[in-house]
């Protein structure tokens, strides 16, 4: 659990840097400009929705696990995100949902499920 501690704001640093390149694949795909206000008013309601999300879960101790943290993460930065962009007055039709759910599914859990093979196999060879 120690690991955890000292790791965890790291973590969520990976995290962030993760939500702003779906912002920036998003914005690229649909050919918006690429700068850096743009992408990081994109990216936005859901940096906000991941801080409360994460804030929420206790990230000191559960930064890196899939089940049910991870999956609570997942899901309420959509949701959240998703509903504070149209807060602000931006769109999000469902196929963005849909493509939100699945990006930040891929990039958060993927995240989360990196950590934990690489974390098993430090202490399968520490062993």
């Amino acid at each position: 659990m120690k690991q955890s501690m000292s790791k965890w704001p790291w973590m969520v640093s990976i995290d962030v840097l993760l939500i702003v390149l779906f912002a920036l694949l998003g914005r690229r795909e649909h050919e918006h400009g690429l700068g850096i206000s743009g992408i990081f008013m994109t990216a936005l309601p859901f940096l906000i929705a991941y801080v409360v999300m994460t804030v929420l879960s206790r990230p000191w101790q559960t930064i890196n696990k899939l089940w049910p943290t991870g999956i609570l993460v997942w899901l309420g930065t959509v949701v959240l995100g998703v509903a504070t962009r149209l807060l602000m007055g931006k769109t999000a039709a469902i196929s963005f949902v849909i493509v939100t759910l699945i990006v930040l599914g891929l990039f958060l859990l993927g995240r989360r499920a990196v950590c934990g093979f690489v974390s098993k196999r430090s202490q399968q060879q520490q062993a």
